[in-house]
């Protein structure tokens, strides 16, 4: 069918507004490219540099781990190898690092050192810097807490024994074996055996610690008059007849 003048006009001025249209966001472009163009390449290479300076960080951070760990493990072997001093001093550098881990650790460790000379006072004190610091991890200033506890422990009132280490002398704690005997042998300078006991049956039946720990707490346990043996067989028994009471079911 042939367009009337009419439809060829309309078709025309359709085209022409489409022209202009495309001209006008094609000038709105460009006007905004010329007002915030610079700007946006601004944010846009400080945006990259930012990220880039993040990576670099990281790197560093890494290194500078990496470094402390090598140096830390090198303190280790020359101790064992009975070069002390060479030792110490890596230790000494280590005890400034940035990394908080190795430098509780190095600090732990020459604290430790000179409770083994016989310096207890400075030892106590070392354990004391480390257990108030709080840019160091928890597990290390609640292990600082204990060993400045055990350093004293013949010069403290009993009962700040057990004052001290209430937080750590719970039951699933990390440190509750170490704490735990601690506090149960105040309670038995206090004459208070009947609190004693059970802390060192706990002792003696939680998994995880040390044989040693556990067998020392047995028998203290014992000596008090509880048989944690026999408490874990009874405790086996009954878990055994509820497991074939719920099969018979």
């Amino acid at each position: 069918m042939a367009l009337t003048p009419t439809d060829k006009r309309a078709g025309s001025d359709e085209a022409f507004l489409r022209e202009v249209d495309d001209a006008v966001r094609a000038s709105d472009l460009t006007s905004f490219w010329t007002r915030y163009g610079r700007w946006l390449l601004v944010a846009l290479v400080a945006g990259l540099l930012a990220f880039g300076g993040y990576i670099i960080y990281k790197n560093q951070l890494q290194a500078a781990a990496d470094k402390q760990s090598e140096e830390f493990v090198d303190a280790m072997d020359k101790l064992r190898a009975g070069q002390q001093k060479e030792a110490r001093a890596k230790l000494a550098t280590l005890a400034k690092a940035d990394q908080p881990g190795y430098r509780a650790m190095a600090q732990l460790v020459e604290a430790n050192l000179l409770g083994e000379d016989g310096k207890t006072k400075e030892a106590v004190a070392l354990y004391a810097k480390v257990a108030g610091d709080s840019s160091l991890p928890q597990t290390f200033r609640d292990l600082a807490l204990i060993r400045q506890t055990s350093a004293e422990f013949d010069t403290l009132a009993p009962q700040a024994v057990v004052d001290r280490l209430k937080p750590l002398s719970t039951p699933g704690h990390a440190w509750f074996g170490s704490a735990g005997e601690l506090t149960a042998l105040a309670y038995i300078k206090m004459g208070k055996d009947n609190l004693a006991g059970p802390i060192f049956a706990q002792i003696a039946k939680q998994e995880g610690l040390p044989p040693s720990l556990r067998s020392r707490a047995q028998q203290m346990a014992g000596a008090m008059g509880i048989d944690t043996v026999q408490v874990d067989e009874k405790k086996n028994t009954a878990t055994a007849s509820a497991d074939n009471a719920t099969k018979g079911e």
